[in-house]
């Protein structure tokens, strides 16, 4: 693994390569809109896998993406490389219909350290629940970026990410009541706590993800990658495109139905994705909104 792939992976050519905030805000970015948040292996035959080398040939070389356990993993290592304090945590990802939080840790967020400051950092949430810059680890202040405005809480040391969401307008009438859109304002995210975590951590659950038929991820193959003004959400047949507050606090999030031979060439042309396997799309009935 060479750190220079990694940086001609997502487009960086800044030669300062500080360790401070500007550096960790530009990395973070470059990642998210040129290394997507996606699951499709599991719908191609193929196993999600936690072991680096592997994960660096498959994201950096072969220019794919990966869940959580597998983007953050490779940024882990990227920051560690370039000398920043990264320390991987373990979050309980929130679920609106239940009104819980997971019972099992299934999701991992770095917690970089600068100038003893903490800041929460992931790359691996995808949609429209994505942070842009890194999240300074402070109890219940607004912190604005483009897709929303992001806040931490912290209870009884248990933090706590949720985001509050700009009003969405929808010109495809049909899908105005889509399984697929968030419809709250106020939205929690996943919780976490501060005790570090090692990837083998993740060992058991990253094996239940991919193969319980309870699982979210084998109920949907998704694919979502951000751009400079929103993000893409291919999920199943069903492709949305979001436009971050394209009028005043308002989001455009429009929708379309591909065929078989579409999805191939929007994940190309738009994800920039490349299948060695055939993807087998899939849309199943558990809740995932974008």
């Amino acid at each position: 693994m060479n750190i220079e792939e990694y940086f001609q992976r997502i487009g960086y050519t800044d030669s300062r390569k500080k360790v401070d905030l500007e550096t960790l805000t530009v990395i973070l970015q470059h990642q998210i809109q040129t290394i997507p948040f996606e699951n499709l292996n599991i719908h191609c035959g193929e196993p999600m896998v936690l072991d680096l080398e592997t994960i660096f040939d498959q994201l950096v070389r072969k220019r794919r993406g990966g869940w959580c356990l597998q983007v953050n993993q490779l940024l882990h290592w990227a920051l560690t490389t370039m000398g920043f304090e990264t320390t991987m945590l373990g979050g309980y990802v929130y679920n609106s219909p239940t009104d819980k939080y997971s019972k099992k840790m299934i999701h991992l967020v770095l917690l970089v350290t600068i100038s003893g400051k903490n800041y929460i950092v992931d790359a691996g949430f995808g949609r429209s629940y994505q942070i842009w810059q890194p999240l300074e680890l402070i109890s219940g202040k607004d912190q604005p970026q483009k897709p929303c405005i992001f806040r931490l809480r912290e209870e009884g040391g248990i933090w706590y990410l949720d985001q509050i969401r700009r009003e969405q307008y929808i010109p495809n009438q049909e899908f105005l009541n889509s399984d697929l859109l968030e419809k709250n304002k106020y939205r929690k995210i996943y919780s976490f706590t501060l005790e570090p975590r090692t990837i083998e951590d993740f060992e058991s659950v990253n094996i239940y993800l991919q193969t319980s038929p309870l699982s979210l991820f084998t109920s949907k193959s998704f694919c979502s990658l951000q751009t400079t003004d929103g993000v893409h959400c291919l999920v199943g047949f069903t492709l949305t495109s979001r436009r971050f507050n394209y009028k005043d606090n308002i989001d455009l999030l429009e929708f379309k139905i591909l065929s078989e031979d579409e999805v191939e060439e929007v994940l190309k042309n738009l994800f920039r994705v490349s299948l060695e396997r055939k993807l087998v799309p899939k849309y199943g009935d558990h809740f995932f909104t974008v």
